[in-house]
């Protein structure tokens, strides 16, 4: 096993992949962005698309360590859709639409309408282009993003989110700006139960964790599940863990 330790969002995450996942898996997904940058000579953007709790952060973090650990395949920088959540503040201070009710929006947080979808679409232009440019991560403790957190500078550009492949009005337009796109699904249990694990990372009791996960986080699940577009490549996360390619 290959043990991959970070910190996701504010949070410390201890990941496990297999020797058989990298070597099956993961490189030579490494190897196809290699050798695409090389042909098209610039820049070029990839886009990870998964439900809730499929792992997807930690994926791409593992995926540009190992880009730099191994030889024959050039470094990849991984960022995030994350930062672009709407800031507590409006959350609190608007409404969605739920079950056909109205609720404040900090009640369905990750959904697709508590993003700036139109702030988000400009940062990917920007970095689709191969301009050098900032880029905002999020932090689960603070519930906010936190603006030029990091710089888009690499030539591989790695971005992970639960919506780039949405296909909804807005979202749908996203994949125009791709070189190539990943996906991964995973059964909605096992989702759930990472979800369950992960607020409760963040300090909150498992009652209310449970709680909002079935109204906020697994809507959000089945929708990343039933309405994203096809990808390039698409995974599988098992029970385990792991991940295996979706033939």
């Amino acid at each position: 096993m290959i043990e991959h330790r970070v910190t996701i969002n504010g949070i410390g995450v201890c990941a496990r992949y297999t020797e058989s996942a990298a070597e099956k898996v993961f490189l030579p997904f490494l190897q196809k962005l290699t050798a695409l940058k090389k042909a098209k000579g610039r820049r070029i953007l990839v886009m990870l698309a998964a439900p809730p709790g499929a792992g997807k952060t930690t994926l791409s973090t593992f995926l540009s360590r190992l880009s730099r650990e191994r030889e024959g395949v050039s470094p990849v920088q991984a960022i995030g859709m994350d930062g672009f959540h709407r800031r507590q503040a409006y959350l609190i201070s608007h409404s969605a639409l739920r079950d056909g009710k109205r609720v404040p929006m900090v009640e369905v947080k990750g959904a697709p309408e508590t993003f700036d979808l139109e702030k988000l679409t400009e940062a990917v232009k920007k970095a689709a282009s191969g301009e050098k440019c900032p880029w905002p991560s999020y932090d689960r403790l603070l519930h906010d993003p936190v603006e030029n957190a990091l710089t888009v500078d690499g030539d591989i550009v790695l971005l992970e989110g639960n919506y780039l492949l949405l296909d909804e009005d807005g979202w749908r337009d996203l994949k125009a700006f791709a070189d190539y796109t990943v996906s991964v699904r995973s059964g909605e249990s096992l989702l759930r139960a990472r979800l369950i694990d992960r607020r409760m990372k963040t300090g909150v009791d498992r009652e209310r964790s449970v709680r909002f996960v079935d109204f906020s986080d697994m809507p959000n699940v089945r929708l990343c599940l039933e309405k994203s577009l096809p990808a390039d490549l698409r995974l599988v996360l098992g029970p385990d863990g792991d991940y295996s390619e979706d033939i």
